[in-house]
């Protein structure tokens, strides 16, 4: 057996050469990404720091300007509190930076205590192992060591129960957070707060009377959702004909203006740069016609892709089907407003305050099963999902399992090329197969280019696909809301990444290592896994340095979007409104497809952190590289457009458990093929007392997730009534003055300011509700004055009968064509040539910095 083991010893690690090999090429792209990233961010202000000036975000929402040197930027963005995103951005983005903070402690910590234990220990273990593979379980000789086994046992408590306990402070902590957020007049005096979405509701409680007899007097709008199928089509033909209309009206301008400009360098420019005024009843088009022949204005053909079929004067076509469309779409609104619809079994209901919204949320609606539920609270109107709320409540269930069913077979069969993957990452062990035998013969750079950097990026292109696919999953499943998409996503994802990158991976390294041994020896199985299973952590050593140095420097600079950014705003905007939007849109985080990348990571550093502990450094290196990348685009590059009032957090922080549980039967597995009977009994121990933890923070932290305490509600009423709160105060104000009045002694934060040792172990009294309510910002809106009576009203109505007829935004010019176009198709649509021009260089131009245009939109806090 002891022959066995020498064998697999005989074949030289990887993990020394591949960690420099790894390293140098990955150390190069991500240097030269900062550089790149250090040079743009001088001159490139929209696209690395849009959050400090952008027009379209309020002054509320904007970051302080950073000094514009190369490192001078530095100091002040580290100063930055780590609660800005929370004043000026979302819960959810605070959040996500504080996970990453919380991994980056776990496995900082996890340093600190195993490293000085375990190294020494594995270190001496007389097993034999070379290069990095001594500091791992694999180098302990049972047989001789085996007492040795209690040290990793041990130490496996420590850092495991400092993992549950962080999960249980900052559990503690998001409760507590999410209590002062929401409570907070910001948020409590928000429609989405105060409405409830019931699905599955029975034909007879369609009916806006017997909702209200329901609910009683508190309820103030009902919206019954129903089908608008063609109310949709006409929409999208007077939207999709509108747009036509208006790049017809450009086309017609630049085709003028470039006449102009040819003519003035022929004559001087005296006589092509008079500005003409067309007489009231001048024919339509009679100044473009001075410079644009009729044959050479925008025409196009009715057939298929405007290919075929007759051909028409593209500006007068789109105005008569204006002149029918806009009447339909008006008329066909106006009947789904008085109720003249076929009714979906879904219903929106607004309250008056948000407690009795509470209160209809945390009650049983309906006296049958499966009726009126599941509900939802603090959806907003953008946020909804309109095609799910047309679901039957047998179809949910149907689709529900449909959605599981295919998820797993997709797992299974993304299982054949990450199972692949894994297999390279120890290509150097399969040489000892006869056919593969020519792998011996690679040389060692080549080798371990292979071995090290290819899985890597390999693993990392193959996941990009997934989420796209899981999104779709979460839609037909019957999600109501895009904040549930991407929570569906969120554990769907996770899921995906815990089995296919880190189980399957790790399961194929481990017997790629092992099985031609096995093979020839079976009775050496125990021993060979024993001592090979903490090689699979080769793999991921490589992987975290991919992550950390490679993809968090190319998502700081993000290279390839500013070169799109540039190539879309300067060479593929051709109206002055695909100017606007691709100006001022900021580029959004897509929670449930982000998150699990670094809880995956977390997870993977807590299962081998009692096997090969080494894995806690570079996963800490790398998480803080992360942390740097992220906590610098969300300050000031990147907006929340899916808001899922922080439950990303709580879902992440749980999933951490998945490392643990694998850590524990993975150390239980080994201690066994080990027969190490001591380690094992007080691993099983551990293992059952993790399982007693974990539910019992379910039992006792899961329904303060989604539901408000009625006490905390009565208490912020009563305190917004004694001081006559306007929606405009400040935090700091409201929040120490009315604590002194209002809190008990239990809830009240103590005067003496507290340690840092005291904060962190006891944050049920440092960290509890009056304590967290000054970080929630009070002064960003006037709360009581948030929505005209129009916008209450067709809030939740689906977004095609609130629709209105949009605005067309063309270009002056200076022979005053675009007035007279501005003249004539308005009357038909509203129409406008105001805040953009066009150049003596026939482009468009129009004021980024101080002009709002007037296709601009209000933000409207729902």
């Amino acid at each position: 057996m002891s022959s066995n083991v020498g064998s697999s010893d005989n074949t030289a690690p990887a993990s020394a050469s591949t960690l420099y090999l790894t390293l140098a090429p990955i150390a190069l792209v991500a240097g030269a990404y900062v550089i790149v990233f250090l040079i743009l961010r001088k001159t490139h202000r929209r696209f690395y720091a849009p959050r400090t000036y952008l027009g379209s975000l309020r002054p509320s929402e904007r970051s302080p300007t950073l000094p514009n040197g190369l490192f001078n930027w530095i100091g002040p963005f580290w100063r930055m509190p780590n609660t800005h995103p929370l004043q000026h951005q979302s819960l959810d983005s605070y959040l996500f930076l504080r996970f990453l903070r919380v991994l980056v402690i776990i496995c900082f910590v996890g340093c600190c205590l195993l490293w000085p234990v375990l190294f020494p220990v594995n270190a001496t273990g007389g097993g034999g192992a070379t290069q990095v593979d001594i500091l791992s379980y694999s180098n302990i000789d049972k047989d001789t060591q085996y007492n040795r086994y209690y040290a990793h046992t041990f130490m496996a408590w420590i850092f495991y129960g400092f993992v549950m306990y962080m999960i249980l402070r900052e559990s503690i902590y998001y409760v507590n957070l999410r209590q002062a957020f929401l409570l907070s007049p910001l948020y409590a005096n928000r429609i989405s707060s105060r409405t409830v979405l019931f699905i599955a509701v029975p034909d007879e409680y369609l009916d806006e009377a017997r909702l209200r007899k329901v609910f009683g007097d508190s309820v103030k709008h009902v919206w019954i959702t129903g089908d608008t199928d063609k109310l949709d089509e006409l929409v999208k033909e007077r939207d999709k004909v509108a747009m036509k209309l208006e790049k017809a009206e450009i086309k017609l301008l630049k085709l003028a203006n470039a006449q102009r400009i040819k003519a003035a360098k022929k004559k001087g420019g005296s006589d092509a740069n008079e500005r003409a005024e067309a007489p009231m009843d001048a024919e339509s088009g009679s100044l473009a016609a001075r410079w644009v022949p009729h044959k050479k204005r925008p025409t196009h053909r009715l057939g298929l892709l405007g290919l075929v079929g007759k051909k028409v004067d593209t500006i007068n076509w789109c105005r008569s089907e204006l002149e029918r469309l806009i009447p339909a779409v008006e008329t066909a609104q106006t009947d789904y407003r008085a109720g003249n619809y076929k009714k979906a079994s879904s219903v929106f209901i607004e309250f008056y305050r948000q407690a009795d919204a509470e209160s209809a949320y945390q009650v049983l609606a309906h006296h049958q099963s499966l009726r009126m539920t599941p509900k939802y609270i603090g959806i907003t109107p953008g946020e909804v999902v309109w095609s799910a709320l047309k679901v039957s409540w047998w179809q949910r269930i149907v689709r529900r399992f449909a959605v599981l069913a295919f998820i797993a077979a997709l797992i299974i069969f993304w299982a054949v090329p990450v199972a692949v993957v894994g297999v390279i990452s120890n290509v150097q062990y399969l040489e000892s197969i006869s056919f593969l035998s020519w792998i011996g013969s690679i040389p060692d750079i080549v080798l371990g280019l292979v071995s090290g950097l290819l899985p890597s990026v390999l693993l990392s292109v193959l996941m990009s696909l997934v989420p796209v696919i899981m999104r779709l999953c979460a839609k037909l499943s019957g999600e109501p809301s895009l904040a549930r998409v991407e929570l569906f996503t969120q554990n769907a994802y996770f899921a995906f990444q815990l089995i296919q990158v880190f189980l399957i991976t790790t399961a194929s390294s481990a017997a790629s290592a092992v099985g031609a041994q096995i093979a020839s020896d079976p009775g050496s199985v125990t021993s060979l896994l024993a001592t090979n299973l903490p090689k699979a952590s080769n793999f991921y050593i490589s992987y975290f340095i991919v992550q950390g140095l490679g993809v968090s420097s190319k998502l700081v600079s993000n290279v390839v979007g500013f070169v799109l950014f540039t190539i879309f705003y300067k060479f593929l905007s051709g109206t002055p409104r695909a100017l606007y939007k691709k100006w001022a849109s900021l580029s959004a985080i897509s929670w449930g497809s982000v998150l699990p990348v670094y809880t995956n990571i977390a997870v993977i550093s807590i299962t081998y952190a009692g096997i090969a502990p080494l894995m806690l450094g570079f996963a800490t290196i790398g998480l803080s590289f992360f942390y740097l990348a992220w906590r610098y685009n969300i300050f000031f590059v990147t907006d929340t457009t899916i808001d899922t009032r922080g439950l990303i957090y709580p879902r992440a922080l749980k999933q951490l458990f998945a490392g643990i549980y694998i850590a524990e039967l993975c150390m239980i597995g080994i201690f066994a093929t080990s027969v190490a009977i001591g380690p094992l009994v007080l691993m099983v121990a551990f293992l059952i007392f993790t399982a007693l933890f974990h539910l019992t923070i379910n039992n006792a932290i899961d329904p303060l997730l989604y539901n408000l305490p009625r006490s905390l509600a009565a208490e912020e009423e009563y305190r917004n009534k004694e001081t006559g709160y306007s929606g405009v105060q400040t935090g700091e104000k409201n929040g120490t003055s009315e604590a002194k009045r209002i809190s008990s002694d239990e809830t009240a934060v103590a005067r003496k300011k507290p340690g840092f040792l005291a904060k962190f172990l006891k944050p049920w009294a440092y960290c509890d509700y009056e304590t967290l309510r000054k970080l929630v910002p009070h002064d960003m809106v006037d709360t009581n004055s948030l929505y005209t009576d129009e916008i209450e009203r067709n809030a939740y109505f689906p977004p095609s009968v609130s629709s209105g007829t949009p605005l067309l935004w063309i270009p002056e010019d200076a022979m005053g064509i675009s007035k007279q176009e501005v003249r004539d198709t308005g009357k038909v649509i509203p129409i406008t040539d105001e805040g953009c021009t066009l150049s003596d260089k026939n482009k468009l131009e129009w004021d980024t910095e101080s002009v709002r245009p007037p296709v601009w939109e209000e933000k409207i806090y729902y």
